[in-house]
């Protein structure tokens, strides 16, 4: 009975976790427009946060520089409040850090990054939901994952026990995503910048 049990959750978490996925991109482009959240996926099944606090800032994890890459000038966003039942909200109930980084030359054009510090069980329970959906990205130099969804690239990335998600319009493959997640991880994980995840 304890084994079915455990199935059943981690069968569970598997499919909030994979509604969470196909619901982000939209719920990101309905944030811009002010949209209002009538249809919250229940995914805060915990009372109290899993999570350890990252201390480290936006600027600490992601320094505006690094997005030069992207051609164009970007500045974090001191107000975001991520959509509930995203991702980034997930991170945020967990005592994450989330950030949002705007274009200064088109503020529709941002990359949202949020890192959270997680117990194995949990980081193992998001692995295996990721892993089913597919989408594996073996040049994050950690376990990573890449999906796009209307328009929307989502990089998830396992610098343990930190669970980094990054998405933006300007991630249209997994190589997209890439400065971002080298930036966050040599942050969180600098070991794993020199070698590759066993």
């Amino acid at each position: 009975m304890q084994h079915h049990v455990r199935m059943t959750t981690r069968s569970s978490a598997r499919a909030i976790t994979l509604a969470v996925l196909t619901a982000s991109a939209s719920l990101a482009l309905v944030a811009c427009s002010g949209g209002s959240d009538t249809t919250t996926p229940s995914a805060s099944a915990s009372a109290a946060p899993i999570g350890k606090r990252v201390t480290q800032t936006c600027a600490d994890l992601l320094p505006v520089e690094a997005l030069s890459v992207y051609g164009k000038s970007f500045e974090l966003v001191p107000s975001f409040e991520p959509e509930k039942g995203t991702p980034a909200a997930r991170i945020a109930e967990q005592r994450g850090r989330v950030c949002r980084f705007a274009a200064t030359d088109d503020a529709s054009t941002t990359i949202t990054l949020a890192v959270a510090d997680l117990p194995e069980k949990s980081l193992t329970n998001l692995k295996d939901a990721l892993y089913d959906r597919g989408g594996s990205v073996p040049t994050y130099r950690v376990e990573g994952y890449f999906s796009l969804t209307d328009g929307v690239g989502r990089a998830d990335a396992f610098a343990d026990p930190y669970w980094i998600t990054a998405s933006s319009t300007l991630f249209t493959e997994p190589g997209g995503a890439q400065p971002v997640i080298d930036a966050v991880r040599a942050v969180v994980q600098p070991s794993a910048s020199a070698t590759p995840a066993a």
